[in-house]
């Protein structure tokens, strides 16, 4: 009796992994045989690339418009200050510094901002 109660224990855990994995999505193929067999898609790693690229342009959106706001004599006096700083303070210089397309940006926002 222990045994068969075991046994039926461990078909439902099985059963329970099937279903897991079939309710994330699954496929259906056919056999040579015509057997009609329902398997679990695998999970695959999803990059988001549109998500890294639209934060990509919106950080140098800001720091186009930071320059174009402030004005670059600011905006490398507040970098100097920023590299005499701690480790985290030089590395935020070094990412804030004034780049080709930053610069840009701040060349097409300066107008719409004055």
């Amino acid at each position: 009796m222990v045994e068969t109660h075991l046994q039926f224990d461990r078909r439902l855990r099985t059963l329970g992994r099937k279903h897991r994995a079939m309710s994330r999505g699954y496929s259906t193929r056919i056999r040579g045989d015509g057997l009609i067999v329902v398997e679990p898609r695998r999970l695959r790693f999803h990059f988001p690339a549109r998500t890294v690229i639209m934060l990509f342009v919106g950080f140098f959106m800001f720091k186009g418009f930071m320059l174009a706001s402030m004005g670059p004599v600011t905006y490398n006096h507040r970098l100097a200050t920023l590299e005499k700083g701690t480790v985290v303070e030089q590395g935020g210089a070094w990412i804030m510094q004034i780049d080709a397309i930053t610069k840009g940006m701040a060349e097409f926002i300066g107008p719409i901002l004055r």
